[in-house]
């Protein structure tokens, strides 16, 4: 990015049956946005237009069309335009066509920003049932993104976040008969490490506090109820510990949300998808934001599904993508000022050999 460009942000359609194309046009619809970044539209162009239609209410939302994501001009809304033919929505339900329009969005976002011609992602969402196909058969996006974005020897982090509250999970999109035979103590270490690391580079916080919740009810008590905490979990912190990493727990997780203590620590790791997300978006409402961390790009997206419930009768709410949006924009920021800080530290002066 140039030193007087405006971050690039691109945004892709999501599943077209659901609401996330709806949502990513009332985000930046506003007037003045581009004053503040200039968002990059990835979808099929009639689609789009309809859409825009539907939902302009008081702010048209005009575009300027351009053939590639090397072509996108600063200071507008941009649509690159993706697929061939008309998409005939089908809201409310997951649907090949649906599926397939999501990738090619997302298909082509990711190329744009491969190449450098956006700087952040924000993906829609998509129906993971509709979107599988010989091009992609990953269990959502944050293994996709992994494939393709990974950092060396690193693994891609799932992260709910909004100005309060930071969690990360330990196992993602995984059955839950699964989860307990996932919690190994050097799974734990590295997931706290790359989570320490997130929360320095990406969220500008210097010594992070992280808590580490339990897997079992009571966090096991004592064995009775299950021994992870005991064979797994204590053990990685203790490890955590000595590594110095400033890290807590385990913790029951009602009593860790019950009680507030949540809001004593910068970051908190949950053992599986719903003991995270559950108290999480009950906290954070609207203002939702997911990250995938551990990648050498910076995607968000909302913390919300494709609402089919609602497809259609333009009434989504797009808080959590503007949220979504923003937040890309300061982890970008945050993580240019933290690598500029650490790239060049100063060099130990060698004192010169005394002549004899």
């Amino acid at each position: 990015m140039e030193m007087n460009q405006k971050l690039r942000v691109g945004l892709t359609q999501g599943d077209t049956n659901g609401v996330g194309l709806e949502t990513v046009l009332k985000a930046i619809a506003p007037e003045g946005v581009t004053e503040l970044f200039t968002p990059v539209v990835f979808g099929n162009r009639k689609l789009v237009f309809a859409t825009a239609n539907a939902v302009k209410g008081e702010t048209p939302v005009k575009f300027q069309s351009v053939p590639d994501a090397a072509s996108v001009v600063d200071g507008r809304l941009n649509l690159v335009p993706v697929g061939q033919g008309e998409i005939v929505p089908q809201y409310g339900v997951p649907s090949p066509e649906s599926g397939r329009a999501a990738f090619e969005s997302l298909e082509a976002a990711c190329e744009a920003l491969a190449a450098g011609d956006i700087d952040v992602l924000v993906t829609a969402p998509i129906s993971k049932e509709a979107i599988q196909g010989d091009d992609f058969h990953f269990p959502g996006h944050t293994e996709y993104l992994q494939a393709r974005f990974a950092e060396e020897g690193e693994e891609a982090q799932m992260i709910l976040f909004n100005d309060d509250m930071r969690v990360a999970l330990l196992t993602t999109h995984l059955p839950i008969s699964k989860v307990a035979e996932a919690v190994k103590k050097d799974r734990i270490v590295e997931a706290v490490k790359r989570f320490d690391h997130t929360l320095r580079r990406d969220f500008a916080c210097e010594r992070p506090r992280i808590a580490v919740l339990g897997l079992n009810p009571h966090c096991g008590d004592g064995g009775l109820l299950g021994d992870e905490e005991l064979t797994e979990i204590r053990p990685a912190i203790e490890t955590l510990r000595d590594a110095g990493v400033i890290v807590f727990g385990p913790y029951a997780a009602d009593g860790f949300f019950g009680q507030g203590l949540w809001r004593e620590f910068d970051g908190i790791l949950a053992m599986y998808h719903d003991q995270g997300l559950a108290p999480f978006k009950t906290v954070a409402s609207k203002e939702g934001v997911n990250y995938t961390s551990g990648l050498n790009v910076i995607r968000t997206s909302p913390d919300h599904g494709t609402a089919y419930d609602i497809a259609g009768r333009w009434e989504a709410d797009p808080q959590s993508m503007r949220e979504a949006i923003y937040k890309a924009i300061d982890i970008f920021n945050a993580r240019v000022r933290y690598d500029e800080a650490s790239a060049n530290p100063l060099a130990i002066r060698q004192q010169p050999d005394k002549k004899s």
